[in-house]
């Protein structure tokens, strides 16, 4: 006689549907890491096209399928409205130097020319006159730095806010997004651009792998104890 707690087949009721919800939301994580996975390395190529492509007119506004665009831009520093943001590069701690260029249409732009140590934060290299800048589109970071705010009051910069280093510096007709510069000809001399980290983490493969054997496991552990059940 079939117990209450058993199927037609003898199946324990329970522990079934128990393993049959984890084997399908299992293979279902498994499944989304693998669209997942589809996703970032289409993403990957993207910016990698994007990086070596011949650059373009920066544009007057951008959104984020424009980050790691290379754009270039026309027209003159103004280095007495410069903004120094902490940094960690590979070179060590320091600033980056984030300079408004105003371009000859008369509206400006953000340039982050690039790294600065600290005993470089007040003499580094400032070209007047006309000049292009190269480089590839960043978004605005808004907020701050990790657990750090920034505070405009006390000129204290931890992330490259677009908005609020504008809003600072009184620069009107501004878009939301900074120019990280090209590396300069004279990679000594600060300061020292073409320092753009550029890492998008992978690891989608691992866990598609990894859910796809938890989904194995969970039905070996049902075949198991299915087993150890008929047994007298």
């Amino acid at each position: 006689m079939t117990s209450p707690r058993q199927g037609r087949a003898g199946f324990p009721v329970g522990p079934t549907l128990i393993a049959a919800l984890l084997f399908t939301g299992l293979c279902a994580l498994g499944v989304w890491q693998v669209e997942r996975l589809a996703w970032k390395r289409d993403l990957i190529a993207r910016v990698d096209a994007r990086i070596h492509a011949a650059p373009v007119a920066a544009p007057g506004s951008a959104t984020k399928a424009d980050e790691y665009r290379r754009v270039s831009a026309t027209g003159t520093f103004l280095h007495d409205r410069a903004t120094l943001v902490q940094a960690s590069t590979v070179r060590g701690p320091g600033f980056w130097v984030l300079t408004p260029l105003r371009q000859t249409n008369g509206t400006f732009l953000l340039i982050n020319r690039g790294f600065v140590p600290p005993d470089a934060r007040t003499h580094y290299a400032r070209p007047t006159g006309t000049v292009r800048v190269t480089g590839l589109l960043r978004l605005t970071e808004p907020g701050g730095g990790f657990l750090r705010s920034n505070d405009p009051t006390a000129n204290r910069w931890y992330s490259r806010d677009v908005t609020a280093i504008a809003t600072a510096r009184a620069l009107p007709t501004t878009p939301t997004y900074f120019i990280d510069a090209d590396a300069d000809p004279q990679p000594d001399a600060p300061p020292i651009g073409g320092l753009t980290v550029i890492r998008f983490p992978n690891n989608h493969l691992v866990y598609a792998l990894t859910w796809f054997s938890l989904a194995a496991m969970t039905v070996g552990a049902y075949i198991l104890l299915m087993r150890q059940s008929r047994r007298p």
